[in-house]
Parts: C-alpha cells; sequence; structure tokens
C-alpha cells in the first residue's frame, strides 16, 4: 500500500510542476463550433455532417451532427489550420478552409454558416463508413466484437470463441494456436481476479461490454516476457463523444441472460465514463460417465516373500451436476488534460462472481482377486465458489513539443479474494470431507515509458516495471460422517501458503521505417524474478507417521528477451518475419506442494522445484487485400524448453483407516515441444450482401520427454500428432436494415503425453433488425439448435492405469437481444498505431481455479 501512496505523490508532483511550466499554455485544447443554416428558408438545418480535416488534408478526423437548432461543437482540438466540410442531403457539400485556432484564442465560433439546396434535388443517398470485423494490423490481429451480431447476449467466452487464433475448450480455457499459456487483459491492463481463475471471470464479462480482441502472437520486447502462447486484450466499449452519450444493452435466453449500461461525458480536456454489466445463467444440468483401472503389477516369489499376483482394481461410477453461475463488472473512468503536455487518466474497475455446484453420483469398486472389496457407494457434492476484487491503475502522460515525444508513468493496485467452501460425502469407502479455501491476492504494479521519435527513420521506446504479488491461502478441512456432519479438522490436509513474487524489468525498442516500403522493429528485455514460498500446516502432529515436512522455498532467475520483426510492404500487400522469445513462470496453483484431496481418486500436487517455460518462434506472415477481401497466411515454428505438464500416476493410500484406490497427477518440467504450424483467415464478399469468413489453425504437438519421466507414459504419447482449430460464418445484409448470420468452429482433441483433452465445436445462427437511424435494434440467436448437448470425452492412460471420462453438457440455447444507443456522438477513429498506455500486465501461467471444489465441469 505504501509503494501505491508514493507512486501517487510523485505522480501528483511531477503533474504540479509541469502544469506549472512557462509556455504550457500552448498546447490547450479548444473548439470549434457554429450554426448551420438554410438559404432560403433562413431555419437551422439539424442532422447536417460537420467533418473536419487538417488543413489541406483529404481523409477526416473527427465529425458531429448537428442538433435540433443546427449548432454543432467540436471539442478536444489543438491550435492549428483546420477545413470544415458541411454536408446534408439535397445540399452540396460546402468546405471552409483554413479555419484557424491558435493558443491564445482556442475557441473558434465561426457563427452561421449558410448552406444553399442543390438546382436539382439529390435522391437520398446514404453512406456508411463501416470498420471490417477483423483488421490485421503490424503487430496484431483485431477482432471488432461489436460488428458481430451473433455476439449479443453472451459473455466473452462465447466471442472468444470467433477470434482467428484462439480457441476455447469446454471449460473455458483460453489457447492461442493451441497453447493454454496465454495472458489475457482488459483494456491493456490485468484484472487481479484472473490470478485464481481465469475462465470463471470470462464468463462473467458480458459481450455487449466488448468493444474488440486484439490477438499478439509475437509481442514485441515492450511487453511482459511472461505467456508463451501470446497475449489477448479485451477492449471494452468507450464513446469519443461531445457531451453525453450512452447506451443500454441486453438478453435473454434459454442458457443465459446479461445487461449492460455504458454512459459517457466528454468536453474540452475532461472526460468521464462509466459501465456496469452482469451476466446470469440458468441452472443447468450435465452428466458425466468415470472409468478407471489401477493396476498393481505382480512381485515374484524371492527367498523371503511369497508372490503376490497383479491387481486390478476397478473404478466406475455415473454422476449428474447442477450449475449456476453469476457475475457482474462495473468501471469507472476519468481523465483531464491540463493543457497541451500533461495529462492523467485513472480508472477503477470492480468484479464480483461465482458459481455453485451440487452434484450426486453412484460409483462402484471391483477387484480382480477379492470380491469382498467389490462394493456399491452413493456420493454427494456442494461446492460454493465466489470471487470478487478491484483494479485501480493512474496514468500520467508528459508530451515534450515534437510531436510523438513523451513520458507515461504508471500504477496499479490490484486486490482479489476467492472465496470456496466444498462438501463431498460417500456411504463407503472414500472419507468424507468439508473443506473451506479462502485466498487473497495483491498486485502492485509500478511502470514509465518512454517514447522518442530520433527521426523520420528511427524511434525509440524504453522503459522499466516492476510487479510486486503477495498472495495468501488458507485451507481448512474437516472430515465428517456420512451427511456431512460431526466435522472434525483433518490436520494432515489444513494448510497456511504464503507466496510472494517480485519481477524486476527493463526493455528498449527500436523502430526503422526505410525506404521502399521496409520496416524493422529490434528490442531486447531482461527480467530478474525472485519467488519466495512459505507453505505450513500448524495441525500436524510430526510423530504421524503420515507427516509432511515442508519447508520454505525460494527461487531467482534472470531472462534476456530478444524480439524482431521485419515488413515489406508492396501495394495492397504486406509480408512480415517475425522472432520472439518467450517465458511462463509457474504460477501458486502449479507451486503448491500441498496435496488436494478434495477428489481422492484423482488427487493433484503441486511442485516447488518447477522451472518457467521457455519458448521460441519464427513466424512468416503474409497478408493482402484485394478490393473488399482480406486473407492472411502465416506459418510458424515453436520451441518450447521446460515444457509443464502434469503427470498422473497410481496411488494407494490409507486415510482415516479407509484404502483409497486413485491417481495423484504432479506438475513437471517434462521436456520440450517443437511444434510446426500454419494458418489461414480470410474474409471474401463474393455479392455486395454476402460475407464470408474463415479461419484455420494446424499445428504439431511433438514432445521429447526427459528420461526420468519415460516410465510414466507409452511410446504412442511420443509420436507426432496433428492438432487443428476451424473457423467459419457467412453473413447476409438484407433491405429494410435486416442483418442474418451464421457461424460454427470445431477444436480437435487436444494432445499430452497421456493423453487426450475433449474436442469441441457449436454452430449458431442470428437474425437483427435494426431501427431508429441504427440507435436500436433488436435480435434473435440460437446456439445448437438441433442437440441439447454436447459430448466431451477425455482419456489419460501410463504404465499402471488408465482413465476415462465421458460428459454431457448443455449448450442449446435460444435467445433476444436489445440495444439503444443515445446522444450525439462523434465519430473520431483511433489511431490504430497509438501505443498503449499504462500497467500491461501480461504475465503468469494461468492455472486452474485455486479452490477446494470440483471442477466446473462446463460453462
Amino acid at each position: 500500500m505504501k509503494r501505491i501512496f508514493l507512486l501517487i505523490i510523485v505522480i501528483c508532483a511531477a503533474i504540479t510542476a509541469k502544469a506549472q511550466l512557462p509556455g504550457g499554455g500552448g498546447g490547450i485544447v479548444g473548439k470549434i463550433s457554429g450554426t448551420v443554416i438554410d438559404s432560403l428558408t433562413k431555419k437551422p438545418v439539424d442532422y447536417a455532417t460537420i467533418s473536419i480535416f487538417k488543413s489541406g488534408a483529404k481523409a477526416p478526423i473527427n465529425g458531429v451532427l448537428t442538433d435540433e437548432k443546427g449548432n454543432f461543437q467540436i471539442n478536444n482540438l489543438r491550435a492549428g489550420k483546420y477545413k470544415i466540410t458541411v454536408s446534408f442531403i439535397g445540399y452540396p457539400t460546402k468546405t471552409y478552409d483554413p479555419v484557424e485556432t491558435t493558443a491564445s484564442k482556442p475557441d473558434n465560433n465561426m457563427g452561421a454558416l449558410v448552406i444553399a439546396p442543390s438546382a436539382r434535388a439529390l435522391k437520398e443517398v446514404q453512406i456508411v463508413g463501416q470498420v471490417p470485423l477483423i483488421e490485421n494490423r503490424i503487430d496484431k490481429i483485431v477482432y471488432n466484437a461489436e460488428k458481430d451480431l451473433t455476439a449479443a447476449g453472451g459473455n466473452a467466452t462465447d466471442v472468444l470463441q470467433k477470434v482467428p487464433l484462439v480457441s476455447v475448450d469446454m471449460n473455458g480455457n483460453v489457447a492461442i494456436r493451441g497453447d493454454q499459456n496465454v495472458r489475457v487483459l482488459i483494456n491493456g491492463k490485468p484484472s487481479g481476479a484472473t490470478s485464481a481463475s481465469l475462465s470463471d471471470v470470462l464468463k462473467t464479462i458480458p459481450a455487449d461490454q466488448i468493444k474488440n480482441i486484439e490477438v499478439i502472437t509475437a509481442p514485441s520486447a515492450k511487453y511482459d516476457a511472461e505467456g508463451s502462447g501470446g497475449i489477448i486484450n479485451i477492449v471494452t466499449k468507450t464513446k469519443n463523444a461531445s457531451g453525453i452519450s450512452g447506451s443500454v444493452s441486453g438478453g435473454v435466453g434459454t442458457r443465459q441472460n446479461n445487461g449492460n449500461i455504458n454512459l459517457n461525458y466528454n468536453k474540452n480536456r475532461f472526460n468521464f465514463s462509466a459501465n456496469l454489466g452482469g451476466n446470469l445463467t440458468w441452472p443447468q444440468t450435465s452428466s458425466t460417465i468415470f472409468d478407471q483401472t489401477i493396476q498393481t503389477p505382480a512381485i515374484p516369489a524371492n527367498g523371503t516373500n511369497p508372490a503376490v499376483d497383479a491387481v486390478d482394481t476397478h473404478n466406475f461410477g455415473t454422476s449428474s451436476s447442477r450449475i449456476k453461475r453469476h457475475g457482474a463488472r462495473g468501471s469507472l473512468s476519468a481523465g483531464y488534460e491540463f493543457n497541451g503536455f500533461n495529462s492523467i487518466n485513472s480508472t477503477l474497475s470492480l468484479n464480483d462472481g461465482g458459481f455453485n455446484l451440487d452434484g450426486s453420483g453412484i460409483n462402484t469398486r471391483d477387484n480382480n482377486l477379492d470380491a469382498t472389496k467389490s462394493l456399491e457407494y452413493t456420493s454427494n457434492s456442494l461446492s460454493h465458489n465466489k470471487f470478487q476484487g478491484f483494479d485501480w491503475n493512474i496514468d500520467y502522460t508528459h508530451k515534450f513539443k515534437k510531436e510523438g515525444h513523451e513520458i507515461t508513468i504508471s500504477g496499479q493496485w490490484s486486490h482479489s479474494i476467492i472465496n470456496t467452501d466444498y462438501q463431498n460425502t460417500y456411504t463407503a469407502l472414500n472419507p468424507s470431507q468439508k473443506g473451506v479455501n479462502d485466498g487473497k491476492n495483491n498486485e502492485y504494479t509500478a511502470q514509465a515509458d518512454y517514447t522518442l521519435p530520433i527521426s523520420k527513420v528511427l524511434k525509440l521506446e524504453a522503459g522499466g516495471k516492476t510487479i510486486q504479488r503477495r498472495i495468501n491461502s488458507v485451507y481448512d478441512i474437516f472430515n465428517t460422517d456420512t451427511q456431512g456432519d460431526n466435522g472434525v479438522r483433518d490436520s494432515l490436509n489444513s494448510n497456511l501458503y504464503d507466496y510472494t513474487q517480485n519481477v524486476y524489468a527493463g526493455y528498449g525498442v527500436l523502430t526503422f521505417t526505410l525506404p521502399k516500403s521496409y520496416s524493422i522493429l529490434v528490442g531486447g528485455r531482461f527480467e530478474n524474478t525472485q519467488i519466495k514460498g512459505d507453505p505450513k500446516n500448524p495441525f500436524q502432529d510430526p510423530k504421524n507417521p503420515a507427516y509432511q515436512a515442508l519447508e520454505p522455498f525460494s527461487q531467482s532467475y534472470n531472462t534476456y528477451i530478444p524480439s524482431l520483426t521485419l515488413q515489406k510492404a508492396f501495394g495492397s500487400n504486406t509480408i512480415k518475419l517475425s522472432y520472439s522469445k518467450r517465458i511462463q513462470r509457474p504460477s501458486l496453483q502449479v507451486l503448491n506442494p500441498f496435496i488436494n484431496r478434495s477428489s481422492v481418486q484423482a488427487q493433484s500436487v503441486g511442485n516447488p522445484n518447477l522451472a518457467p517455460e521457455v519458448s521460441q518462434t519464427v513466424e512468416l506472415n503474409y497478408n493482402t487485400f484485394i478490393k473488399s477481401s482480406v486473407l492472411n497466411f502465416s506459418v510458424y515454428y515453436k520451441n518450447t524448453k521446460n515444457l509443464i505438464e502434469s503427470i498422473a500416476s497410481p496411488l494407494t493410500e490409507v486415510i482415516n483407516d479407509k484404502e483409497v484406490v486413485g491417481t495423484r497427477s504432479v506438475s513437471n518440467n517434462i521436456g520440450q515441444n517443437n511444434s510446426i504450424g500454419a494458418s489461414f483467415f480470410g474474409s471474401i464478399q463474393p455479392f455486395k450482401i454476402l460475407t464470408l469468413r474463415a479461419n484455420v489453425n494446424v499445428f504439431t504437438y511433438n514432445p521429447t520427454v526427459y528420461d526420468q519421466y519415460l516410465g510414466f507414459v507409452s511410446q504412442d504419447a511420443l509420436k507426432t500428432r496433428l492438432m487443428s482449430t476451424m473457423f467459419g460464418s457467412a453473413q447476409v445484409t438484407l433491405p429494410n436494415n435486416f442483418i442474418v448470420e451464421a457461424f460454427g468452429f470445431s477444436n480437435s482433441a487436444r494432445r499430452t503425453i497421456q493423453g487426450t483433452s475433449p474436442a469441441f465445436g457449436i454452430y449458431a445462427f442470428g437474425i437483427k433488425k435494426q431501427f431508429m437511424d441504427k440507435k436500436a435494434s433488436i435480435g434473435f440467436n440460437t446456439v445448437q439448435p438441433f442437440a441439447v448437448n454436447k459430448a466431451f470425452n477425455q482419456n489419460i492412460s501410463s504404465p499402471g492405469f488408465t482413465q476415462s471420462s465421458r460428459t454431457q453438457f448443455p449448450f442449446q440455447s435460444f435467445g433476444i437481444t436489445f440495444s439503444y444507443s443515445f446522444g450525439k456522438i462523434s465519430f473520431k477513429a483511433p489511431n490504430p498505431t497509438q501505443k498503449k498506455k499504462g500497467v500491461n500486465n501480461d504475465d503468469q501461467i494461468q492455472g486452474g481455479d485455486q479452490t477446494g471444489g470440483a471442477p466446473a465441469g462446463g460453462r
């Protein structure tokens, strides 16, 4: 907390000093205003289009519509010469050039602008400039979700399923090109809640809050080194409006419901925005068949002991679970430009969400040698999971006199609380338990970013950053009777865990803009990481044979991250070659050395000795525009060392005088993976009313396993495997502002060294009607209309055991969506190359949710 207060004092002092500098008034922003009048009627012309250009330029930089009294006002203009055009149906466009504002007179009231109707009234022609659904920029792919009609009524997970190169599995885990080590940001900044369960947080964000999603597969050195798969940045909606504007949207359906309200105020040098959205699912019931065989090998007789026969223990179960989710997210943002050189912005984001799970099952256990050990029993489970927190950041920017020369100082405090309580009861065999897990996460970030255009050819970017993470986890576990009562503390499994991670980083990037449309981006980043973990169990008796003697652990390591991008543009074609190096630090979830026995037949434990994954990627990309179509092709090679995967092995142990036979999974650096891949995405318009889009990514999984882990895998698992993600959509624009869209995607099964995770695919249809000059709309969406459930199959095997599960989860839904926008909104287009300011913590491997209960089992 002291770090944040110190940062605020430094920023405020810097602001005060800069605001008092002489000559600072030269950068004051002002406005241009006036009134449009009809030359014949002498009446004001409402809804006339006012466009503003740099004097002599051809492309507008902003624009507004006149109000019912013919008045207009364009704010946030720096001193300079501009061109103003006035256009309206039936009137020739009238141009005023130059229209000048100065530092001494920043506001220019043009008075009455008189326009005369043409001799022949023009037939009504409507020209609408649209942002494409998919954009390919120099360093990222942008998916403009607000242009996607089938996204309405869903959540962030639903939108991500349609983003090029991105895939989402049945549990909401996100991957880029098949790699789940992805860092997800919201408005360029991390959310503290994602440190515990990214998939759950994404399901709480209504799709109507999302403006676009950026995918960065080869981040430059200015980005944090973490996230071997890449970076996904979810940008929420804001409107650059003069005055007050906003929107209301939502959806009601058979699977989930959501709502969102957005309010914006922007005048002269001050801007403010507020957003509130929520998501609520109806209870959804899934069913699972679980089949596990544990093989204990035979032991031949020796001089002392008799022979022991091989034993097969077979665990089989059918279960059903009912899950209900809820979530809400709100934000308040404000910014102020003191003058043309100094500005400050701050955002406070709040989140709250969770899910409840209620399940039951019928189970059997068989033993091939001892029929008395075969029995049938029932199980019941309850789980309540809740997460909440906030992210507060503040950014101060000072711009120097030279265009593009600036420095930004930023700070952020992320705070999250995760609470889980669960109860698992069994009528026989397995021990019944209650558990409570309370987690707290505080993350403090400070950084500075500096940009200097040295010449027309060369630009320098440099900066420094520190992230200080403080995580605390308390696990209280109690053994109960078969009804879940009479709890007695389980001293073996109850634990406390304190975790500290400090990251210190500095970077430098050079961008060369060369003749003949060549450009080069080269950079380097150095990071130092310091980790400390302190596991404690004050309830254990050291004399207990099962006593776990755990010691505090620490790690410190340095990482150098180079990056290089070469690009050549020729006409409407671009070819790009890039190299990037990334790391993936193991997080709390995979480092925690305590054994998680919430599912006694499928236990898990962390490994405090894990090293970070290190990946290196080389990619060749080609992009072309053909009239209204865009085509993008890539081939890439990726090498990952210290690959982190979970290895399960057979286990027999006694808990509360009950023999438990199952598996225990441990995260390990199992080896390395060499992957070759190719991707394509494109958008074509064969007819004026029809747009077709497709996205295909194919890549290999080819692990090389370290010798010490070869005994846990079969040779078949080491073969090269081909995996893929595919997406396709079609959109038809009909008369009277009707739009129809259909889409579908398919993700192949994912391989690990011990098996496969489920394949996943869905299809959907939607129709939307716009009215009130496209300020309002109503639509209908359906997902999986011809099938209620989706099947997900998972298989794991190694010497000593085989395990499979088959889950049926309901995905079918029907829903109605609506939206309404109000206020007079300008059409200022954001600069696509503008660097995002502020905190950008794109790091940390996303582990599963750190809860004591059963997994969510679906969406």
